[in-house]
């Protein structure tokens, strides 16, 4: 009856788990999503490597995702995402991600997970109404560091490269098999319309300043790595 008990106690809550999650307000989640992108900058000999994020065409960034999840092997989050324009980075995207391996033993704990989109067809695909990251458009664990590995092929051959932090600790992580979809909900209450994203991430969409802080930290990183490419480069 005991293990009965303990097995009721657990579906009970890690529906719960997620729901906290769903109902995030999405000013909340810009928040917590620039303060990720701080903080990883912040330690730039654990962090994303300059020539990596100067090469970055879109950056997804998922805070806390699957609190409690793991207990029933399942991963969700929802996040925003941002993507280089010919004016500068677009208004978020808000979306959800879920299903897949993403590489990583976390239990209970909530993770934050960062996605880069490197190359044109990585673009594409998030653009489309549902991408899959799976066989060559898979989420490569990104390497970690100042400087990426010369040995790396990511600037060839990777459409995207993820990283995931848990309690401070900052890795490059691979993600197979997740869906990346657009969050209909947070989208109509961000933009009180269901606005695609496809305009979104192209500039056709203003940024709400609500979104001021989570693209401040995007371009602040973006900005930090290029001076330190251009400095190391004379």
């Amino acid at each position: 009856m005991k293990k009965y008990a303990i097995a009721l106690l657990t579906l009970s809550v890690v529906p719960l788990a997620f729901a906290g999650s769903d109902q995030q307000d999405p000013t909340a989640r810009l928040q917590a999503a620039g303060t990720v992108m701080n903080e990883i900058m912040a330690a730039p000999d654990k962090g994303i490597p300059d020539e990596v994020l100067n090469d970055a065409k879109c950056i997804a960034v998922v805070p806390n995702m699957a609190k409690g999840a793991f207990i029933v092997g399942g991963e969700h989050g929802r996040g925003v995402v941002t993507c280089r324009t010919g004016h500068g980075w677009s208004a978020p995207a808000f979306i959800s991600i879920g299903g897949g391996n993403f590489g990583f033993q976390a239990g209970g704990q909530s993770v934050d997970l960062v996605v880069l989109f490197m190359n044109d067809k990585g673009v594409q695909g998030l653009l489309s109404s549902k991408f899959e990251l799976s066989g060559e458009a898979s989420a490569a664990a990104g390497p970690v560091g100042r400087h990426a590995s010369a040995g790396t092929d990511w600037k060839m051959n990777t459409e995207a490269l993820s990283y995931s932090r848990t309690k401070g600790l900052f890795a490059g992580v691979a993600v197979d098999g997740a869906k990346i979809q657009q969050d209909n909900d947070s989208t109509v209450a961000m933009y009180g319309k269901d606005t695609s994203f496809r305009q979104t991430l192209s500039g056709e969409v203003h940024t709400p300043a609500s979104a001021d802080s989570f693209i401040a930290a995007v371009k602040a990183a973006v900005h930090k790595a290029n001076q330190h490419e251009t400095a190391e480069s004379r």
